[in-house]
């Protein structure tokens, strides 16, 4: 039954002799991670799409190793970033979507991704899109003053943020403990209604009271508070208007700030973590994207998305560093189209899932919130001219794994009882090992799943006392990719199995445990 598995383990066994010795200090490469927002498997042309073209990712891709099988560590924003910057699986500490003005869900005691590349001597920054949480627990922020703790407490050495999300307030940038362009006659406050709009700063229309405030597009579910740059958002603030951000030219905005920061920084070894806000909604691409596909905001943000890689690229080509950098692109979790606003989407139903005629998911079920494939089996590239053989792998990755293989790359100890979660998987990465993980836990929201070779388990919600407990869903991924047909009662060995390893897994305290 597990023959498969077994023959996978002596492969990976077998591989040890394959992994890459560390590089010496003087080689070391520059690392850059593209982080996509909502970018589904199929949103890339690389990867299948027809009705979007993405030719600077399509590029990257040619220069670099296109994974098949490369998942983030959940199907919701928060966690795997969490994920990917701790080593450590969100749900182990109960991180799940931050409202706005939530207090950092890293702790600033833990041993990070970017700790990592500073122990190993690098510069690090985060630009773009943060949602981890800014502040201390049980402590309001205080937006008019030092903004803290965040990035430059957990490791990075320099922020420029969209501090939440860009569908949440509050909408200005972070740069590094202080807002930008802040009027301080005009502070800025976020919370309740009933606070924020008792300060006397400028109040925004409330979405709810005025819907006709928002002139960009209508809300469609949830997104019908203050009402910014035309646009209802999650959350209530007011003031602040000189340091409102335009929808419109965020990424302009993030781009300048990612060619400044290579340029400054050519000379030295640097670790840049670049968060896009494309193609997480509210979807406003500059209007020089506008009709660039028949998709409308969706597809034409992913275009705008796509021209960022391109400067990054370019940045890194100018200054002479793209030969010895790693360059990183992959998504945060898989698609959705009607996230909140009517901005021409197509809600996504049991039996549909294309927007349009264009599924972000490409050949897998589901997409974001969702367990299923199309949930956290993303975009995955990996280029690096000085060592990688650029080609295609199916290689099962985790984006959970990055601080194990970086320390490996490195030649950096992980500290005992740090990044428990995340795994050495470095010549998966750099294409010397074609198997990958034995083993990867997908999360979703309360709901847990098992990737093991072919094989895929979800366990099911733990049943309401006196009813029978549901045995979950069992696929076998090499025939049915789409997960369509639950095999659970044709192999009841294999469920039970996976579902015992999957306990096991997450009542202990990590995978490396």
């Amino acid at each position: 039954m597990f023959s498969k598995q077994r023959s996978l383990l002596g492969s990976i066994v077998a591989s040890v002799a394959l992994l890459p010795a560390s590089v010496s200090a003087s080689t070391q490469p520059n690392v850059v991670i593209i982080y996509g927002d909502d970018v589904g498997y199929g949103d890339v042309s690389a990867y299948g799409s027809e009705l979007i073209s993405t030719p600077n990712i399509d590029a990257l891709a040619a220069g670099g190793l296109r994974f098949t099988d490369g998942h983030c560590a959940a199907a919701t924003c928060t966690p795997s970033r969490f994920s990917m910057l701790t080593g450590i699986h969100g749900f182990r500490q109960g991180v799940s979507i931050l409202p706005p003005n939530a207090p950092l869900s890293i702790d600033t005691e833990a041993y990070t991704l970017p700790d990592l590349f500073k122990d190993a001597g690098y510069t690090t920054a985060v630009i773009g899109k943060w949602h981890l949480g800014i502040g201390a627990k049980g402590v309001p922020t205080d937006w008019n003053g030092k903004v803290f703790p965040g990035p430059l407490e957990i490791g990075f050495d320099y922020s420029f943020l969209l501090p939440s999300t860009n569908d949440r307030v509050p909408c200005v940038y972070l740069l590094d403990h202080h807002v930008l362009n802040l009027d301080p006659a005009d502070p800025l406050y976020v919370g309740r209604k009933d606070e924020v709009n008792s300060k006397g700063s400028t109040v925004y229309p409330d979405a709810k009271v005025t819907p006709e405030a928002m002139t960009y597009y209508k809300s469609s579910h949830g997104h019908n508070n203050s009402v910014i740059n035309g646009i209802g958002r999650i959350g209530f603030m007011a003031g602040g208007k000189s340091a409102l951000w335009n929808d419109e030219t965020m990424a302009d905005t993030f781009v300048d700030q990612a060619r400044e920061y290579i340029g400054k920084n050519k000379d030295k070894r640097f670790f840049l973590y670049f968060a896009s806000q494309d193609i997480h909604v509210p979807r406003a691409p500059h209007p020089r994207f506008h009709g660039k596909t028949t998709l409308g905001y969706r597809g034409d943000a992913m275009v705008q998305f796509d021209w960022s890689v391109g400067e990054i690229l370019k940045a890194l080509e100018v200054n002479g560093l793209s030969h010895n950098t790693i360059v990183i692109f992959s998504s945060d979790n898989g698609p959705v189209y009607d996230d909140g606003y009517q901005d021409g989407t197509t809600v996504r139903t049991s039996t549909k899932e294309v927007d349009n005629g264009h599924d972000g998911s490409g050949p897998y079920r589901g997409g974001k919130y969702q367990i299923y494939e199309g949930g956290t089996r993303v975009p995955f590239l990996i280029r690096w001219p000085a060592k990688i053989e650029p080609g295609i792998s199916s290689a099962l990755v985790n984006q959970i794994d990055f601080m194990g293989s970086f320390a490996q790359l490195l030649d950096q100890s992980l500290p005992e009882g740090e990044a428990l979660d995340s795994r050495d998987t470095l010549a998966a990465f750099l294409g010397k090992e074609s198997v990958g993980l034995p083993f990867m836990i997908e999360e979703a929201g309360r709901t847990r799943a098992l990737r093991r070779a072919n094989w895929k388990y979800i366990a099911s919600p733990q049943a309401k006392k006196g009813k029978k407990a549901n045995p979950g869903q069992l696929y076998d991924l090499d025939s049915d990719i789409a997960e369509t047909t639950n095999l659970v009662t044709q192999n009841p060995e294999v469920a039970e199995f996976m579902s015992k390893q999957l306990k096991a897994l997450i009542d202990a305290p990590g995978v490396r445990k």
